[in-house]
């Protein structure tokens, strides 16, 4: 009778090649992804600073300057003034805005709202509408000559400012961007507010806490990640400004430069100005900018109190 014996190398170089088939399996899965994200984010970044390190000059054609269009563009007044803007932008509108969808979330979590699936589908419908064709419609209501704002001047014999005017142009995009995002962060905060426990409920009754010590004790604790999640969006979003001031500048040229925000800038002097190693350098300093604001709001955001 002849008796097999396991050889202890035989059964590692076994165990060895498993785990380098896993890996590889694992990749298989992951590789697709990581193949697009290389080149839709990667390569277009990477290109991009290729271009912020070079010039086109009228002699030499386009010339490697190393980092002389980041110093030009840190003395930029336009750039500045466009920076300004959005950041006024970001400390008033954000705020209004995740104010405003954080009491429609708590409205409706609140279980004392009549219609509440109604009303939740309403303030998130206007998410739903394309930027451009949300701004069309307020640009003709805030119109003087022939929109709603006109109108009333005439039904009511009145004045009222034009919204479109350079004080008011950038409360009015502000106010169409808050009624666009108003539900989608509605909605980020609800369902934070449905995964809280039960049970942290029935303690509270039982405890005998009203309904703002509720609010304040349980309920803010949880919607804290989700505040943080909307707050970081919202930012980017703001330092994105595009769609609004630029389909509202037809309506508006002399409240609306070209450089109303750090986007049409870049954007304009990309297409119109030909000037693409200086867009490029405006788009890497915004993203840096930008990237850098959201970091500090998520660590500030996500810091446990001791």
């Amino acid at each position: 009778m002849t008796t097999l014996s396991h050889h202890p190398a035989a059964g590692s170089a076994t165990r060895t090649q498993r785990r380098q088939k896993r890996d590889w399996t694992g990749w298989q899965f992951v590789g697709p992804f990581m193949v697009v994200f290389a080149v839709v984010l990667i390569a277009p970044v990477i290109y991009s600073v290729y271009l912020s390190l070079y010039k086109d000059q009228l002699v030499g054609g386009n010339s490697f300057v190393g980092f002389a269009n980041y110093a030009h563009a840190l003395s930029d007044p336009k750039l500045w003034e466009s920076l300004g803007r959005v950041t006024l932008f970001l400390a008033v509108q954000v705020p209004i805005m995740l104010a405003l969808a954080l009491f429609a979330a708590l409205a409706i979590d609140s279980a004392r709202l009549h219609l509440s699936p109604l009303f939740r589908i309403a303030i998130f419908l206007p998410y739903a509408v394309p930027a451009v064709v949300a701004t069309l419609m307020w640009g003709f209501m805030y119109g003087t000559q022939f929109g709603l704002v006109g109108n009333l001047n005439d039904f009511f014999g009145i004045t009222i400012p034009s919204p479109l005017s350079g004080t008011w142009v950038l409360a009015s995009i502000g106010n169409i961007v808050t009624w666009e995002f108003v539900g989608y962060n509605m909605i980020l905060f609800y369902a934070a507010l449905r995964v809280i426990p039960a049970d942290l409920y029935e303690a509270a009754e039982l405890d005998g806490a009203g309904t703002f010590r509720i609010i304040r004790s349980i309920k803010f604790p949880a919607l804290r990640p989700a505040m943080v999640i909307g707050a970081i969006f919202s930012i980017i979003g703001s330092f994105q400004l595009f769609n609004e001031p630029s389909i509202l500048r037809s309506l508006a040229p002399n409240a609306i430069s070209t450089f109303f925000s750090p986007n049409m800038y870049a954007y304009n002097l990309s297409f119109s100005g030909q000037q693409y190693n200086y867009s490029a350098t405006i788009a890497i300093i915004v993203g840096l900018l930008t990237a850098s604001i959201a970091y500090i709001v998520q660590i500030t955001g996500t810091r446990k109190e001791v």
